[in-house]
């Protein structure tokens, strides 16, 4: 096909060039004749005649021939040919064997003389073979060109479409995270865009599908929290101290088997949590989420509650927007940990303190309780150890969501008494400050003034700081 292309359109080239090439040689034909009709316009003398015809060219073959003047001159015209050209008085040009006649009329007084020019075909194909050769290389140069850049393009074409078969293999294998480079032809590069496109919708889809699945399983965790409540209200489901009655011992039996089904059941609301909160962190990224909104909303579910128990609680700097860069799952669940074990571990009736602030960096949030603490807080903090016959688990999430954030846990001895927990998370809205060495040791100073207080402990706290 490339070499058809370039076929047609050097073939008309070439005849353009030998068209050109004779249209020269005739020029030149006109020219000699010139010099021999100027020379009878001045003169016809013979002697004069043959001067100028022989000025016109060195070869005796193509010098100009004079008809007309009473002589009888061999050349190559016929009689009608001369008839016409001196009847028209115009240039006529003839083929003749062997090349091409040009014939110019001379008017003297009342006669007409013609001088016929003779033109070899040598001189009217002369650098034919040169030109057809050099355009035969050019053929071939386009040609191989042609196919180097068909080659490229199929190149390119292949490589585009292997890469997007290899790219929907993988995501039929489970792997949303692979991608293509648009390239190739317009059509490839678009069916790429495309592709792409559809494989972050898929992983939206997939993200929306496991955040709802870690939603629901979330929410299930809130009434969970109210049957197990209820069920430690119940009374002892020991059996293995005392005489009882067959009706007692289901009674009991009834009861071990609610707080069992319980346990058991908490435990896989959060395996199921917290396998599709590590898939939902791992695809969509970094999330961020408002504080203020988490805990307003978290502190509907355990107001209620509250209010069935007779806690006296309170909600303070939870006002205003304040992001942290949490997912806002994650952050409910460590509230909700916190919360739980003030509901948890302290008697009814026992007040508590949710305060959301924002300083040197950080965005705290601060759970205070009028129970009777804890004694041991390293002991409390660490992962699988309680004092209270628990997992241990609720300040370890706490902890994680906290590290997640860049951030830390921390308890301390509340101001209503009872524990204080506080989680700092890394303030994304923070900007760095420069260190005046001034402030510096004043601070320094001040801080040696206040009074320590045992245990972990955030910088101390002002009645002003909420």
């Amino acid at each position: 096909m490339s070499a058809l292309v370039a076929l047609a359109f050097l073939v008309p080239l070439g005849i353009s060039l030998s068209e050109q090439t004779r249209e020269e040689a005739i020029a030149d034909a006109a020219r000699r004749s010139a010099l021999v009709t100027g020379a009878l316009a001045v003169s016809t003398e013979p002697a004069v005649i043959q001067r100028a015809v022989e000025a016109s060219g060195e070869d005796p073959a193509t010098r100009p021939v004079v008809h007309g003047l009473g002589d009888d001159a061999a050349g190559r015209a016929d009689e009608a040919a001369l008839a016409r050209a001196a009847a028209d008085r115009r240039s006529v040009v003839t083929d003749v064997p062997g090349g091409v006649l040009r014939l110019d009329p001379v008017v003297l007084g009342g006669s007409v003389a013609v001088v016929e020019v003779f033109v070899p075909d040598a001189a009217l194909d002369e650098g034919a073979t040169g030109r057809w050769l050099l355009l035969a290389a050019v053929a071939l140069a386009l040609v191989g060109a042609a196919v180097l850049v068909v080659d490229r393009v199929a190149a390119r074409t292949v490589d585009s479409t292997r890469g997007l078969v290899q790219a929907a293999l993988a995501v039929g294998d489970g792997d949303l995270g692979i991608r293509v480079e648009p390239t190739g032809p317009r059509e490839l590069a678009e069916a790429g865009y495309a592709f792409n496109r559809m494989a972050d919708r898929l992983v939206a889809a997939r993200t929306d599908e496991r955040e709802l699945v870690a939603d629901l399983s979330h929410r299930l965790r809130t009434p969970l929290t109210v049957l197990r409540l209820d069920a430690d209200g119940l009374d002892s489901d020991d059996t293995s101290v005392g005489s009882f009655t067959e009706a007692e011992l289901d009674r009991r039996r009834a009861i071990r088997r609610i707080r069992q089904a319980i346990v058991t059941l908490e435990g896989e609301i959060d395996v199921l949590i917290n396998t599709t909160r590590k898939a939902v962190a791992h695809e969509a990224g970094p999330a961020m989420c408002d504080v203020s909104e988490v805990v307003r909303d978290r502190m509907v579910f355990w107001s209620a509650l509250a209010g069935d128990q007779n806690r006296p609680h309170r909600v303070s700097g939870a006002q205003l927007r304040i992001p942290a860069p949490v997912p806002r799952a994650e952050l409910a669940a460590a509230l909700d940990a916190v919360i739980g074990n003030v509901f948890r571990y302290t008697p009814q009736g026992t007040a508590f303190e949710v305060a959301v602030s924002r300083r040197d960096g950080y965005v705290a949030i601060r759970i205070d309780d009028a129970g009777p603490g804890i004694a041991n807080p390293d002991r409390a903090l660490a992962r699988g150890a309680s004092d209270q016959g628990s997992t241990g688990l609720g300040l370890d999430i706490a902890k994680r969501v906290a590290l997640q954030a860049n951030g830390s846990v921390s308890i301390d001895r509340a101001r209503l008494g009872g524990a204080s927990v506080v989680m700092l998370l890394a303030d994304p809205d923070a900007v760095p400050r420069q260190v005046n060495r001034f402030g510096l040791v004043g601070r320094m100073a001040r801080d040696a003034r206040e009074p320590k207080a045992e245990g972990r402990r955030w910088p101390r706290r002002r009645p002003s700081d909420g």
